[in-house]
Formats: structure tokens, C-alpha cells, sequence
């Protein structure tokens, strides 16, 4: 199994910055990927960006330009930093690992509000 930690979620302006980060335990070599998501107050769970082992990083078109998915596989945490933040991006953020049996594994997520 994999465990996974978010913490960096807070109150923020718009136009701030923040960057949030995942921390990932137990079985590490058998991650290939991970993963943002987040959710809004009454919405469903929505992807934001991956970035599977080694390969090429992709994000949900309303972050492109906006935030930064990266990984240290030394420390086995992923990143997520997050620029010219705007009021719909105010979301829980939760971190997600796939394995490579087809597992996925959850954290259980980190708030970022953004507002005045």
C-alpha cells in the first residue's frame, strides 16, 4: 500500500502564490505515477495535472502556464506550485499515486482557499 500526506493548502489573494506538497509512504517502488486533483464546493473531483516516472507532465487546460507539477523521487514527495492563483481555483487538493497493478491510492487532502 501507499500512504500519501498533502500539506500547503491556506487562505490566499488572488493573484498570490502557493505551492502545496504530497508526501508519499509504504510502497514507493511501486508507484509509476502521481497526480493533483482537486474539488470545489459542490463540484465532483477534477484532474489538474500528472506527472508519471520519468515522463512528460501534463495539466488541465484552466492551470496551463499557471502552475508546476514536480517530483522528488529522492524524497518521495510531488509538488504542486501554484501562480496567479484565482478564486475558482479555491479547492480541496488531494494527491493521488498509481501503481503499476492498477492501484490507486489517495490522500485525504489539503484546502486552498483563494479570496479577499
Amino acid at each position: 500500500q501507499v500512504q500519501l500526506v498533502e500539506s500547503g493548502g491556506a487562505l490566499v489573494q488572488p493573484g498570490g502564490s502557493l505551492r502545496l506538497s504530497c508526501a508519499a509512504s509504504g510502497s514507493i517502488s511501486s508507484i509509476n505515477g502521481m497526480a493533483w486533483y482537486r474539488q470545489a464546493p459542490g463540484k465532483g473531483r477534477e484532474w489538474v495535472a500528472t506527472m508519471p516516472n520519468g515522463g512528460d507532465t501534463r495539466y488541465e487546460d484552466s492551470v496551463k502556464g499557471r502552475f508546476t507539477i514536480s517530483r522528488d523521487y529522492a524524497k518521495n514527495t510531488m509538488d504542486l506550485q501554484m501562480n496567479s492563483l484565482k478564486a475558482e481555483d479555491t479547492a480541496v487538493y488531494y494527491c493521488l499515486a498509481s501503481t503499476r497493478s492498477g492501484m490507486g491510492y489517495w490522500g485525504k487532502g489539503t484546502l486552498v482557499t483563494v479570496s479577499s
